[in-house]
């Protein structure tokens, strides 16, 4: 683990414990007002808060497993452990979103219409204030550390603040305008939403698992770097992965075919530091082949990826 990313595992922990605190503090607000207004939507969004806890008890967990220096036997760290988290966040959420589909399209049978709406949307507001200072804070901390655990919790508490607004909408039909059924159809709405961003976790989550190779943009940079430095002759077999918050990338350079032990050895470690200088959070492994070699027995060599360096494919 660079040094770098040892500095940002106290940051990534501070991201997750505010989620917790804030999480704890909405759920006791809304249990009152689901119970005072008996409104579904308020319901739904008491059971997202209480998802919320769990999301961020799991994010805290697997943020800091995440942060662990290698050991004996994960000699490539923990980082996996995050995108773990998010798949056990992904079963709550649909657990909940099903729970909260049952019961509003139960309610809609029913004329009751819900009580003390005033109360009802102003919890809704306070919550929506406190999701939005969240939000903001974890964004400053994505920026410093670039912890997938809390990106992912961050888009999660994004839809929050969609999912009160759209409480203070069904009870304001539901009380002020008569329509009774806009509480029991904006649960179904929200258990809806919920789903989607159960989907949207997954997907991520197995991307990291199944070691998904970076995004092509970021790919071309990360080789326009290496393939900059004085001594290089080609660069191929070039393969990524993310898991966590560190990202990794090893790649075959070639180096001319007459050049001493020592001299590849400079010409690695000057490749190293441009890459180390441009992109602090990523470990690298290099393989030094001489120029022109080709490893015939490896058929990543002769993966067809673009962009094309040195007449060698990537």
């Amino acid at each position: 683990m660079t040094e770098d990313q040892r500095r940002a595992i106290p940051f990534a922990v501070r991201a997750a414990l505010a989620s917790v605190a804030m999480a704890c503090g909405l759920i006791a607000l809304k249990a009152y007002a689901a119970w005072s207004t008996g409104s579904v939507a308020m319901l739904g969004s008491l059971a997202d808060s209480g998802l919320d806890l769990l999301a961020s008890l799991v994010t805290l967990y697997g943020v800091k497993l995440a942060a662990e220096p290698a050991d004996h036997d994960h000699r490539f760290g923990h980082g996996k452990a995050e995108a773990l988290a998010a798949l056990f966040q992904v079963v709550l959420i649909t657990v909940s979103a099903i729970g909260i589909a049952w019961r509003a399209i139960s309610a809609l049978g029913s004329d009751t219409p819900t009580q003390g709406a005033e109360f009802g949307i102003g919890v809704s507001v306070v919550a929506i204030l406190a999701t939005m200072i969240l939000l903001a804070y974890q964004r400053r901390i994505i920026r410093k550390t670039g912890s997938v655990a809390i990106m992912a919790d961050n888009v999660h508490y994004q839809s929050d603040v969609l999912l009160n607004g759209s409480v203070i909408v069904a009870l304001a039909l539901d009380q002020f305008l008569g329509w009774h059924r806009a509480d029991p159809i904006f649960g179904i709405l929200i258990a809806a939403w919920l789903a989607w961003g159960a989907f949207q976790a997954s997907s991520h989550a197995i991307d990291m698992l199944m070691d998904k190779e970076w995004p092509e943009s970021q790919r071309e940079a990360f080789i326009e770097v290496a393939a900059r430095q004085p001594g290089i002759k080609g660069i191929h077999d070039f393969r990524t992965r993310r898991a966590g918050s560190h990202d990794f990338a090893q790649f075959h350079m070639e180096v001319a075919h007459d050049i001493t032990v020592r001299e590849a050895h400079d010409v690695v470690e000057g490749v190293e530091s441009a890459l180390r200088r441009a992109f602090p959070k990523v470990e690298v492994l290099i393989h030094v082949d001489p120029e022109g070699h080709v490893d015939t027995d490896n058929p990543l060599v002769e993966m067809d990826v673009t962009p094309h360096w040195f007449g060698k494919r990537l």
